[in-house]
């Protein structure tokens, strides 16, 4: 039997899934065992994680714990980010509308386009040789 006091959220973004575990605490964010300024060393990728918890003021009233697999750190971050705004959402349904209106609850459909037959790439075509 499950504890109610832990939300969970799964996030998804390209290639990368995470898995968010929210539990009432101090603010602490572990991604995959590790501190999320060890992970996410790039500042813009830490605010991009930070989003939801800061739309909906929470950044001191959970701690996070995350396992990312997949992709890149571009879209492990934009998974991160996607699962916390849905472990929030499962904490509290009043926040919906803070959530839905920086579009934090919608996943990004984008994906990489397959490379094709024949070709170098999925776009890029060989160069043409008249003679």
């Amino acid at each position: 039997m499950a504890e109610t006091t832990e939300f969970l959220g799964t996030g998804r973004r390209k290639t990368a899934v995470a898995r968010v575990r929210l539990a009432p605490g101090s603010g602490k964010i572990t991604v995959n065992g590790r501190p999320v300024e060890n992970y996410f060393v790039i500042e813009s990728q830490r605010s991009l994680v930070m989003q939801p918890l800061a739309r909906t003021d929470a950044t001191t009233k959970f701690d996070v714990r995350v396992n990312v697999t997949g992709g890149g750190l571009n879209g492990q971050a934009g998974a991160v980010r996607h699962g916390i705004a849905r472990a929030l959402l499962a904490s509290d349904a009043n926040l919906r509308a803070a959530l839905r209106s920086e579009g934090l609850l919608t996943r990004d459909p984008r994906m990489r386009e397959r490379k094709k037959y024949g070709q170098p790439g999925a776009r890029k075509r060989f160069q043409y040789s008249k003679r």
